[in-house]
């Protein structure tokens, strides 16, 4: 059920705070248990590999970005009213929980087809807008890769033109 996949998410990503918080630990809660865990090698990222959480959920997930993420991924197909009430409930947990609502990194998954309906004009529109909704990355599908020409339109034309956002 929805709600226990919640549940088990959040106590992993307490499992995994609480592991990355000394060499050895131990957890207790409704699903996981142990007892003694020892974090041996250490990650190289301190004080924990980063934590991205992806969705739009107002209650459950985005209060769980506000709490344990370091990043949050919100899909483009969403819509950008979509994304940009999922920003603004994220900034109101961060206030509630006293997180600083720029200490997480907001980006954005979209699909992108130069060779069909995209062109580099649009594309380099929508990562405008997203820029100034607060996104700073923005990760991109295409079902196109197999061909080089939209690869070459990536590389020559889109990243050039928004790399300073």
């Amino acid at each position: 059920p929805t709600s226990e996949r919640f549940e088990r998410l959040e106590e992993s990503l307490k499992l995994a705070k609480a592991l990355c918080s000394g060499d050895e630990t131990s957890f207790a809660g409704k699903h996981f248990s142990a007892p003694a865990i020892t974090n041996n090698p250490r990650p190289l990222s301190s004080p924990h590999p980063r934590i991205m959480i992806g969705g739009t959920g107002p209650n459950k997930t985005l209060r769980m970005v506000a709490q344990y993420a370091d990043a949050c991924n919100i899909g483009d197909w969403v819509g950008a009213e979509n994304m940009q009430n999922a920003l603004d409930t994220l900034k109101h947990h961060c206030e509630t929980l006293g997180r600083d609502y720029d200490s997480i990194e907001k980006t954005s998954l979209c699909t992108v087809q130069l060779s069909g309906k995209d062109t580099v004009g649009s594309v380099i529109s929508r990562i405008k807008e997203l820029s100034a909704m607060g996104f700073t990355h923005v990760i991109f599908n295409m079902p196109d890769v197999y061909t080089i020409t939209p690869l070459k339109a990536f590389a020559q034309e889109i990243i050039p033109s928004v790399a300073g956002l």
